[in-house]
């Protein structure tokens, strides 16, 4: 049969590209017809209904009593009927009948089976036939751009008013789009064919909403989607009471989940919220180069770690390079120089690529690192914490519960596909464990066998599991601020504290932030950084050091930590 369904899936496709049948669909949509958009179209399936034949095997139902028919039961399939089948063929009531019927002993014996209660079923054959067979068809969508612009991380400048650009895409052939319609910043418009471009007007720091959505000649409509835009114009040009005498030069800005430009900033998409048109501070960017990333940072804990597997000559230190507590001695440290400089920029291009992949700015990770492990990617066995990052239990739990994108990539590594599709928050406790197992190991380079007792290649893979983790955590501090607000963030708070907050959220756990963020909500105090970290050294003391460890740049020097003790082996 498998040979059969092939052929009928290319029987629809050759159809479909031929044009021979005129699909229908399940409701007729609005048709835009005015030169202002028709309310919003509700979402639609496109469905086609036609016929195809197909081999059919024959069956009856017949009673033992007095060998009388009862129904006839077609299917598609060598072999008995299946009890859907026959429920399908002939009702409820017979297939009870069926299903409570006892073995026949006359019959295996050569007896009088009128003697016999109940059916049984008797083949009568195959042949060809016909069914109808309906089709879920895709439907149109829009895609938007901006004209006249250039990316210029971490938004686009434009050297003239910039235009947005909504281009629909029907994927139907002899279909076409014939109008583009929508409400930019609550105005409606409306543009015939498959092509609308819509001057943007000055939309301040929050930007404006535009709602949008395609009309086809099929008769139906696309999704409505949603975008947030911001215009900013820079200089004295469009200053009614000034010379004029700059050059036009504009910033603009789109997060939509229709857009086909550069990345966003990241997160700013989750949050709806645009960073700082003057620019990022540095922890939260991504250079061009990862020499840009290059540090030279004399980290104590590392340096230890380097002592102890052999890689660093301490014949001059007077201590072996190491004090009573386990981590490196000053003179450790300095003998140990060449290896810190290279092992803590052995990542560097590992971090480049994930950022560029993920948007998580490269800065920030390796900052993250530095603060966590200081670039010594095994377990930590005082808190059983693992990797560069240095994931935990509770981390890994975010990671699966917020980042879904993450959880069906993985999932499938460790469970069957069909648990897996239940989410992580339906999985049996069992389940969840061992996803939060495996999901550890992944990011601990711990190995007893491994040069230098760390298998780089793991800690290398690692990196773009943490920066999936940030995501993560950038998706939990979104819902907790609706849940205690009820309002959306882009109204509440800026997109560096954000940032901030995703980092306690990570460092702390969901209760030392939300904690914070209710305290200071309930006091009337805005929810910017200033205000949340005076909440959380009361909730957390030293959750807002490690925030402003990691976002003050360059790194401050580290100091020794000898409660931290190391373990080769993964638990």
């Amino acid at each position: 049969m498998k040979k059969r369904n092939f052929a009928l899936m290319a029987i629809l496709v050759a159809f479909l590209a031929l044009g021979v049948f005129s699909p229908r669909i399940v409701q007729s949509s609005h048709l835009n017809e005015a030169a202002t958009p028709t309310p919003t179209p509700s979402i639609h399936k496109r469905i086609s209904h036609f016929t195809v034949e197909t081999q059919l095997y024959e069956w009856w139902m017949v009673r033992w009593k007095n060998n009388r028919y009862v129904c006839n039961i077609k299917i598609e399939h060598e072999g008995l009927p299946r009890g859907s089948e026959i429920y399908d063929s002939c009702g409820a009531e017979r297939y009870e009948d069926w299903y409570d019927t006892p073995p026949c002993e006359q019959a295996k014996n050569g007896g009088d089976v009128s003697q016999c209660s109940g059916v049984y079923l008797l083949y009568d054959g195959e042949g060809t036939g016909s069914k109808e067979v309906d089709v879920e068809l895709p439907l149109p969508n829009v895609w938007l751009s901006l004209k006249g612009c250039e990316y210029t991380p971490p938004t686009y400048t434009c050297s003239s008013q910039p235009y947005l650009v909504l281009e629909g895409n029907e994927p139907l052939p002899n279909e076409t789009i014939i109008t583009i319609n929508g409400y930019l910043d609550g105005e409606p418009f409306s543009c015939a064919g498959s092509v609308c471009e819509l001057p943007l007007q000055p939309t301040g720091e929050q930007g404006i909403d535009v709602e949008f959505w395609a009309d086809s000649s099929f008769g139906d409509s696309s999704e409505t989607y949603t975008s947030l835009v911001r215009a900013l114009p820079q200089g004295d040009f469009s200053d009614p009471e000034g010379d004029g005498m700059d050059d036009q030069l504009w910033l603009a800005d789109v997060l939509s989940s229709q857009w086909v430009g550069e990345r966003p900033a990241s997160c700013s998409d989750i949050w709806q919220v645009f960073p700082d048109a003057t620019g990022l501070p540095t922890w939260l960017q991504t250079p061009y180069n990862s020499a840009d990333l290059q540090s030279s940072v004399s980290y104590y804990y590392l340096a230890a770690r380097l002592i102890n597997q052999g890689m660093v000559d301490v014949s001059k230190c007077p201590d072996g390079g190491l004090t009573r507590s386990g981590v490196a001695s000053e003179c450790g440290v300095q003998a140990s120089r060449t290896k810190l400089d290279e092992w803590q920029n052995d990542f560097n291009n590992d971090i480049l690529t994930v950022s560029n992949k993920t948007g998580v700015p490269a800065q920030l990770l390796k900052n993250l690192f530095s603060r966590e492990s200081q670039f010594w990617p095994g377990i930590f066995t005082t808190y059983m914490e693992a990797g560069l990052g240095q994931m935990s239990e509770y981390g890994a739990d975010t990671l699966l519960l917020w980042n879904e994108g993450f959880y069906n990539q993985f999932c499938p590594l460790v469970l069957s596909q069909d648990t897996c599709d239940k989410g992580f928050a339906q999985l049996s406790e069992e389940a969840q464990n061992l996803l939060r197992g495996a999901l550890v190991q992944t990011v601990d380079a711990s190995c007893a066998t491994c040069a230098m007792g760390i298998d780089l290649s793991q800690a290398n893979f690692s990196v773009e599991v943490f920066a999936n983790t940030l995501v993560a955590n950038c998706q939990q501090v979104n819902q907790l601020i609706y849940n205690i607000t009820q309002e959306d963030t882009r109204t509440l708070a800026g997109y560096e504290d954000l940032w901030r907050f995703t980092l306690v959220n990570y460092n702390a756990g969901a209760g030392c932030l939300a904690g914070a963020l209710e305290k200071t909500y309930d006091d009337d105090d805005p929810l910017d950084w200033q205000h949340v970290k005076i909440s959380l050294e009361e909730e957390c003391p030293g959750t807002s050091d490690y925030v402003e460890d990691i976002t003050i740049f360059p790194v401050p020097a580290p100091t020794p930590t000898p409660w931290v003790q190391p373990s080769v082996t993964s638990p």
